[in-house]
């Protein structure tokens, strides 16, 4: 009893390093996409950091004078410029002397880097393992009026479900897209891996897709008939699984491109919802829920640690380019604004802006963390 308890712990601390160091690299890629930037453009960085507080490693170049430092805590880190937080600096090396211009290549670096990193993870899994698609476990016995009907357009167990209404289906968004609007007894036309080929098949919709919200996937599944299974929990849940499917060479790498956009995609939709209060803050998660899901997603295997870490990768892209104070995207902004006017905003004032913008992030992040523990 012992011995399972200590190994329970065990598996659930790795579990949540394995997250951790997901969250660490891919700050890590950002911030030297920043860093690569700014040496091609010349710029004078003064540290470039992993981690934060206290350090525990420093090396100083005597070339350039650049610290290279590793810090105690292991959930961020920087590329620090010389005259960045406000004040110009005193050589035409510092952030605030560059062109405006020069000044996006170096901010938009960051996100870019991390869009291509989590494109290699996509690209590298997908080959190794094969795009993830829908595999349909058991189909619902339709016991309404026109059972016979339904029950012969219908889909068959093990199908793995790879294109709905002429919609090819990387996420469960494409899913909803294709089904939305759709009504009990349309038929639509399925493509599907069954029995070894592709085949191409009609089925008849068991529910209206009235979706209201990304989070109604359970509508989805009703509506293509899917059966339910219990499990040890007691709950029941949705008989689908996912597999890979592996396409030819040159097809995986541009459906690696394609999915890359579709989960920047879904992004933007779920910043939308919560917009216009389709989804609630409950919905959202801090930095303690994503270390929470990252470490039971990438735990699973080797194709969860890389599906979730390109997952986070391409977040953070689009995170950081939104014109939120204190982001890339309003820094962007800021220079953009100075470009055209050929007069900067006053530094004072743009420091405080960002100031209060990361304060707002920080408290953003521990109420939907505080939201999410009180759901539970």
């Amino acid at each position: 009893m012992k011995l399972n308890f200590l190994l329970s712990v065990w598996s659930t601390v790795g579990s949540v390093i394995l997250a951790i160091l997901i969250l660490l690299i891919m700050i890590t890629v950002h911030e030297f996409g920043h860093y690569i930037a700014g040496k091609a453009l010349k710029f004078k960085i003064n540290e470039f950091a992993i981690g934060f507080g206290p350090k525990l490693f420093k090396r100083q170049s005597k070339r350039t004078g650049e610290l290279f430092s590793i810090r105690a805590f292991p959930l961020g880190g920087f590329c620090a410029f010389d005259g960045e937080e406000g004040e110009n600096g005193d050589n035409e090396g510092a952030f605030t002397n560059k062109a405006p211009w020069k000044r996006i290549i170096v901010l938009v670096s960051g996100p870019l880097m991390n869009w291509l990193f989590a494109l290699i993870l996509i690209i590298a899994s997908m080959f190794a393992f094969g795009q993830p698609v829908y595999k349909v476990g058991s189909v619902d016995a339709y016991e309404g009026d026109n059972a016979q009907i339904f029950a012969e357009y219908s889909l068959e167990e093990n199908d793995s479900l790879l294109a709905l209404n002429g919609r090819k289906i990387y996420m469960i968004t494409d899913m909803m897209s294709a089904l939305k609007g759709k009504k009990t007894g349309d038929k639509i036309e399925v493509v599907v891996f069954r029995s070894g080929k592709e085949v191409t098949d009609e089925i008849m919709l068991r529910a209206d897709c009235d979706f209201k919200s990304s989070e109604e996937t359970s509508k989805v599944w009703r509506a293509l008939g899917l059966g339910t299974v219990l499990r040890e929990d007691g709950q029941k849940y949705w008989d689908v699984g996912v597999e890979g499917y592996r396409y030819g060479f040159f097809q995986t790498i541009g459906n690696s491109f394609v999915y890359s956009f579709k989960i920047a995609g879904t992004i933007f939709k779920v910043l939308g919802e919560l917009l216009t209060g389709h989804i609630g803050l409950s919905s959202m998660g801090g930095p303690v829920t994503t270390i929470k899901l990252t470490s039971q997603l990438a735990a699973q295997s080797v194709q969860s640690f890389l599906e979730i870490a390109a997952y986070i990768g391409v977040n953070l892209a689009v995170f950081n380019l939104l014109p939120i104070p204190a982001l890339d995207g309003s820094k962007v902004i800021f220079c953009l604004i100075e470009w055209i006017a050929r007069k900067p905003v006053p530094r004072k004032i743009e420091a405080i802006i960002h100031s209060v913008g990361f304060i707002l992030i920080l408290a953003f992040a521990v109420l939907v963390d505080v939201l999410q523990f009180v759901r539970c």
